[in-house]
């Protein structure tokens, strides 16, 4: 019985070690502690914004002068240097041939230092009904709270499957 008890004891003090400890590093409610936890929550807000039906993820995010990598084989993988040039040959492409844009259904998200990496689902509809559906693991490297650096991971394989069946918008 005195055996219970000191196990009992013991568990009750590093509980409340572990509690006090907690209590004492945590930042104020709803405020960022570190330039990680701020990281992180750019990129968890952006996200929550572009699922609730915002349009604005990668202005929000990334750094003017950002450079994207697409991991991959096929002919859209690549390094696209500036916000402007990752939009214009990546982004928009691919969203002009869809006729519900690609919404993030299930994300989480990591932060190691200035590095913060998003898993996330996603879905959208193509212009010729079907339904595009993938998953993705983006690798943010972050600077005063913008990505300068992305390493994103997808199957390329629908993605590049819209690209080839439905025709690009005339512009």
């Amino acid at each position: 019985m005195r055996a219970m008890a000191n196990r009992a004891l013991a568990w009750c003090m590093c509980a409340a070690m572990f509690t006090a400890s907690s209590l004492t590093t945590a930042a104020p409610c709803g405020q960022p502690s570190t330039t990680e936890d701020n990281n992180r929550q750019v990129v968890t807000e952006a996200f929550h914004r572009w699922a609730a039906g915002g349009t604005s993820f990668f202005n929000d995010v990334l750094a003017e002068n950002v450079v994207w990598r697409i991991k991959g084989s096929s002919a859209s993988a690549g390094e696209f240097r500036g916000r402007e040039t990752f939009l214009e040959r990546a982004v928009r492409p691919f969203a002009t041939r869809l006729s519900t844009f690609v919404r993030p259904t299930a994300v989480r998200v990591w932060a190691d230092g200035d590095h913060v990496i998003a898993q996330w689902e996603g879905s959208g509809v193509a212009r010729d009904g079907k339904r595009y559906s993938n998953s993705y693991a983006w690798i943010f490297r972050m600077h005063e709270g913008k990505a300068t650096e992305v390493t994103a991971f997808l199957d390329l394989v629908p993605y590049d499957d819209v690209l080839r069946r439905i025709p690009a918008l005339q512009q």
